[in-house]
């Protein structure tokens, strides 16, 4: 865990405005994916649901250009100010996923998106805090949709870098990105304390069956998606 800690650490930016999802340790198992992935210079790369930036900025600093996208004002503001900070180029658009980049291919594209399930509402909240980790039932209402047009913007050799909860069903994940047309695979695996809001929630997820009365830790995984040449 110490080592999570320390790798979340290096990614903090300078600037997390209230309300901004600030870099976790899902971020940072992201981050080694990242870290181990080829990145020829000046390969583009986008980062849907950037929080922060902490991953664009990581990227960025490889010498990729770098889209960032979030849906959430406060989200673009903060990662436009840290790109500022740290003298590294990034491009932050406000835009509902891949809604404002439909027009472009990318080399690489990176998602640490909401995937926690969600008793109070089979939708994601339309504000607030929740909005960046609720998902639904299931959790799985941005992951789906992220399955199903990801792959769209991907250039031949392209990969998929995405993080989330054993909880949210990886292996349907896998299957749908397979199903695209693309190689795919989990690829790092990590087991964490469970946070405030799972915490909140152990009771409700054990009934569904998402938690055995034993298990007192999550499960993060990276799921690495590419298409084939």
């Amino acid at each position: 865990m110490s080592g999570y800690l320390a790798e979340v650490n290096s990614l903090r930016p300078h600037l997390s405005l209230p309300g901004v999802y600030a870099p976790q340790e899902d971020t940072a198992l992201l981050a080694g994916a990242l870290s181990e992935e080829p990145l020829a210079p000046g390969a583009d790369v986008l980062d849907v649901g950037t929080g922060t930036g902490a991953l664009a900025l990581a990227a960025a600093r490889r010498g990729a250009r770098v889209t960032a996208v979030d849906v959430s004002w406060r989200a673009v503001c903060t990662a436009r100010l840290n790109a500022w900070l740290t003298g590294v180029p990034v491009r932050v658009r406000h835009g509902n996923l891949f809604d404002v980049v439909r027009d472009r291919s990318y080399d690489l594209i990176l998602s640490n998106p909401p995937y926690v399930p969600a008793p109070t509402t089979a939708v994601r909240p339309p504000r607030g805090r929740a909005r960046a980790w609720d998902a639904g039932h299931d959790g799985r209402l941005v992951l789906d949709r992220i399955c199903g047009e990801a792959p769209g913007l991907l250039r031949p050799g392209g990969v998929l870098l995405m993080v989330h909860s054993a909880l949210s069903d990886p292996e349907l994940t896998v299957g749908h990105l397979r199903s695209a047309g693309l190689k795919a695979a989990v690829t790092r695996r990590s087991r964490i304390d469970f946070g405030p809001v799972l915490r909140a929630r152990t009771g409700w997820l054990r009934e569904r069956g998402l938690l055995s009365p034993a298990e007192v830790k999550e499960e993060l995984v990276v799921v690495r998606a590419e298409l084939p040449v």
